[in-house]
């Protein structure tokens, strides 16, 4: 493929090393070609421009450009003097904006390639219109880069995480040397950029060249890096680079835009393996790292639509121009929208008005300033459904990255009634390794733990089978999640047993929704390209699994399910299953309890390993039992803990309308244990013409503690009409009443009267039985406790002596009653979460009510591990149009859960 040395009829022209000579290399050429055929002239402009662009960045040395018209053909070569300095093919996105100048050579040229010598290293292509191409073209003769004394061994690295940092580096990389060209450092020392420079084409020649390894399809790959140990200083120079640039983005100086705190992450990750290993450090897989929530993800893989539509969790996907990509018909049930109806809408057609502003300011932030508030954390929020309600959910962020490196931020929408308790799934419910799990299965060859499984199916002891059985009912046992222990249970049976497992449920309509599937090679799993809802078990359905969900079975299976049998919808959905996943023998058996089928198990083994036979059934038949006493289990304990948080929001009030006064209010189950508790709030108008603000919490987390609040709750509301005392004498009668239980409660209560005309003055008289202090927002700003009133909590002594506290409420303040969820966090004084919450509520004094009850919950109850109810009262007097609150003003009709 050598190209000849120009002939006579060329002609060529030296530019110097700067941005200047590439406007002055498309002028040249254009020149040079004058005559020819227009389409060539413009692709000639266009490739030498990308050409010498790359020589301006990466060589920094005086360019060359020949130009020779032979025979209709065009021949153009760009030469510089950095021979050491190699081609580096990026094959990076469409969308990347660098990078492109050898991928377009590749694509409009008719021939090009690469001649090297001492002196330095020539690019060129040749055009034309007609004739076959010649016997080769290609990178073949490139500059091969010099040979590496050593080598970095980069594990579990995510393809597409990393295709999209290489991609931000090299756009960061070529805004900083153009503006240094054009005389503008940004505080960027010469020597480092032009190291940076050298060292990052280094590091993406080798990564590019590794990746074209062909590997079974995986997120995630081991990837070996080439590099000499002298390289160190120029690596931390790199990371010196990126980290001033990474301010000078944040300052708005540069056109490129920060890396997000995943990007980030992996970034630093991939600096300190090259560093360390380089000077003697051993490798540490990215999978190992610990990482802050924002940073850790589960997705393992680059993202793809299907995880969203396949995921059995509301799911709503938004691009960086925040808006929606994709959704599932979960999310669309729940918001009452068709799943295509979604696609192409702003995200803030799913946010309840009064934060719109915010979220669209705060999403904008986050791309300038690379800073989340909300990604890796679940956020009790209200969603806006299409007909106007909101509707309580747990919102959860993670930031994923498509295969030609956009970002993309998945949202899970997770119901009060189902939020898990180990954490939201991502979609399609790749998860990251447990702990132990040898490379999480996701190295290139078998895990060492699958191998030894492999061969030890020929045969179990019964120690093996009893232990087994034993592991199978702990894996369901130790989490109340379903969807959690069918994982675990999975993973310990195709460790010991098959090679693939799946779990068919029937759903509450008498479809069957596919809950689990798991493969002892991870890698042989698409995510979300299997479970989900299936069809329903028809007249027509005569396959193995829906012979199986009537009643037989367990049937073992000597060749796997045939297409031409499969009758109905669910059997074609089985044998497709069978054909991508492969199996040379399965046992399909029956989950029964409650002398009642809701499900099946289907185990199955490769072909060519020990296939299973009638000695495996009553083992079969033994597991299912345990499996569906295990997800029977999980499943009463779901649907007692949904009657439990029913019956709590049905005590939750209806806010009574004051003239003079707005009032909203929050309850948030906590997100990590069940969502049911003592925390509760109330409001009512007393016979007098005084407001009755109450908040309280009863000790515990479970349905002893929901009843025990709606008894003091409604004792207290009696006690406080009947005679309109003061509130300490309330609350002494309400102890006394509380002792006269079967089973007294102990808790927290604070209980105030907000009493004046709806023109004001109002004053708050409030005593508190040990519960924390109310806090007074005053419309400037500034925010101060209440500790007047306080005493013993509930449930002590109901002889002791309670105090009533007097404090006056300007006009435009906001009292705060709160419980403890809000604040509280393990290892941290509580003086310091009061604090917190002082100076978050007094920055958001000038909001409207809704938005500061709305701000709270998103800054201070993100992953709280209790629940959380707040109440707020803003004195508004009628005639003042200083705080429009909007049509959300309040809740009258009942409360609203974040």
């Amino acid at each position: 493929m050598d190209c000849p040395d120009p002939p006579p009829a060329a002609v060529s022209r030296r530019f110097p090393d700067g941005p200047t000579s590439v406007v002055a290399a498309r002028r040249f050429v254009r020149a040079a070609l004058q005559g020819a055929a227009s389409d060539l002239v413009g692709t000639a402009e266009l490739l030498v421009s990308e050409l010498v662009t790359n020589a301006v960045l990466h060589a920094r040395t005086e360019v060359e450009v020949s130009v020779a018209r032979l025979d209709g053909r065009v021949r153009v070569r760009v030469g510089d003097r950095r021979p050491g300095r190699g081609l580096v093919p990026q094959r990076l996105s469409p969308y990347a904006g660098t990078g492109q100048g050898l991928a377009l050579v590749e694509k409009l040229a008719s021939r090009y390639g690469a001649d090297g010598g001492d002196a330095g290293k020539t690019v060129w292509f040749e055009l034309w219109h007609d004739g076959p191409p010649p016997p080769s073209s290609g990178w073949e003769t490139a500059v091969p880069p010099r040979p590496a004394e050593g080598t970095v061994t980069l594990v579990d690295v995510p393809t597409a995480l990393e295709a999209a940092c290489r991609q931000h580096r090299h756009v960061v990389l070529r805004e900083l040397t153009l503006a240094a060209s054009a005389g503008d450092l940004l505080g960027v020392a010469p020597e480092d950029l032009a190291a940076a420079n050298d060292v990052n084409n280094v590091i993406s020649a080798g990564v590019t060249a590794a990746l074209e390894v062909p590997v079974p399809e995986s997120g995630l790959r081991t990837l070996p890096l080439p590099l000499s140990p002298d390289a160190v200083p120029a690596v931390r120079a790199l990371r010196r680079v990126l980290d001033l640039a990474e301010e000078r983005a944040r300052e708005e100086r540069l056109l490129a835009l920060p890396a997000l705190p995943r990007g980030r992450a992996f970034q630093e990750w991939l600096f300190d393996e090259i560093a360390g290993q380089l000077t003697g450090a051993p490798p540490a897989a990215w999978t190992v790292v610990p990482r802050e929530p924002e940073i850790s993800s589960a997705e393992l893989v680059p993202w793809d639509v299907g995880q969203v539509r396949a995921s059995r969790m509301p799911t709503v996907a938004a691009d960086e121009g925040n808006r929606i990509v994709a959704a599932n018909g979960a999310a669309a049930d729940l918001l009452g929208w068709g799943p295509d109806d979604l696609v192409g809408r702003r995200l803030t057609t799913l946010i309840p008005e009064h934060l719109r502003e915010r979220h669209t300011a705060a999403f904008t932030s986050m791309l300038l300033t690379g800073r989340t508030r909300i990604v890796g954390r679940s956020v009790p929020l209200p969603a806006l459904h299409r007909s106007g309600r909101l509707v309580p959910v747990r919102l959860y962020i993670q930031t994923q990255e498509t295969a030609d490196g956009r970002t993309v931020f998945v949202a899970q929408l997770v119901p009060r009634a189902t939020t898990f308790l180990d954490g939201p799934r991502a979609p399609g419910r790749i998860r990251e390794a447990a702990t132990g799990e040898p490379d999480g299965g996701r190295s290139p060859g078998v895990p060492e733990a699958g191998a030894r499984a492999a061969g030890a199916r020929g045969g179990l002891s019964a120690l093996d089978r009893l232990t087994l059985l034993a592991e199978l009912g702990a894996q369901l046992n130790n989490t109340l999640d379903l969807d959690e222990g069918l994982q675990r249970a999975g993973r310990l049976l195709t460790e010991r047993l098959a090679d693939w497992c799946v779990v068919d449920l029937y759903t509450a309509d008498a479809r069957v929704d596919r809950a689990c599937v798991v493969h002892r090679d991870p890698r042989a799993l698409r995510p979300g390209a299997y479970e989900g809802a299936l069809s329903e078990v028809s007249e027509e359905s005569r396959g193995p699994l829906a012979r199986v969900l009537r009643g037989a079975g367990p049937l073992l299976l000597t060749d796997a399910p045939q297409r031409g049998r499969a009758g109905s919808a669910l059997d074609r959905s089985y044998v497709e299953l069978f054909r991508e996943l492969g199996a040379g023998s399965a046992v399909v058996a029956p989950l029964r309890a409650r002398r009642r089928i809701f499900g099946a198990l289907t185990l199955a083994r490769a072909p060519g390993g020990r296939p299973f036979t009638e000695d495996d059934l009553t083992l079969v038949d033994d597991l299912v039992h345990s499996l569906a006493l295990g997800v029977d289990n999980a499943r009463l304990y779901q649907d007692t803990r949904s009657i439990a948080e029913r019956l709590q929001r049905s005590l939750l009030p209806v806010l009574p309308e004051v003239e003079g006064l707005r009032l909203a209010a929050r309850y948030a189950a906590s997100s990590t244990t069940a969502q049911v508790g003592g925390d509760w709030y109330d409001s009512f108008v007393l016979p007098g013409g005084n407001t009755a603000v109450i908040i309280g919490d009863v000790t515990g987390h479970d349905l002893d503690a929901a009843i025990a609040m709606s008894q003091l709750r409604s004792m207290l509301r009696g006690i406080a009409v009947d005679r309109e005392e003061p509130p300490a004498e309330v609350l002494r009668r309400l102890d006394l009443a509380n002792h006269s239980l079967h089973r007294e409660a102990t808790g927290t209560c604070v209980y105030g009267l907000v009493k004046g005309p709806a023109h004001g003055p109002w004053e708050l008289t409030h005593s508190s039985a040990g519960h924390l202090p109310p806090l007074l927002v005053t419309r400037d700003g500034r925010a101060r406790y209440l500790d007047g009133g306080a005493g013993l909590l509930l449930g002590m002594d109901p002889d002791a002596a309670r105090a009533t506290a007097h404090d006056a409420l300007p006009a435009h303040s906001t009292l705060l009653l709160y419980t403890d969820g809000l604040v509280e966090r393990r290892d941290e004084p509580l003086d310091d979460a009061l604090e917190r919450l002082r100076r978050h509520a007094a920055e958001l004094a000038h909001e409207p009510l809704d938005v500061f009850c709305d701000e709270l919950l998103i800054g201070l109850g993100a992953d709280s591990v209790d629940d959380i109810a707040v109440l707020a009262v803003r004195p508004t007097p009628p005639s003042s149009g200083r705080d429009r609150e909007g049509p959300t003003g309040h809740d009258r009709d009942g409360p609203t859960e974040g």
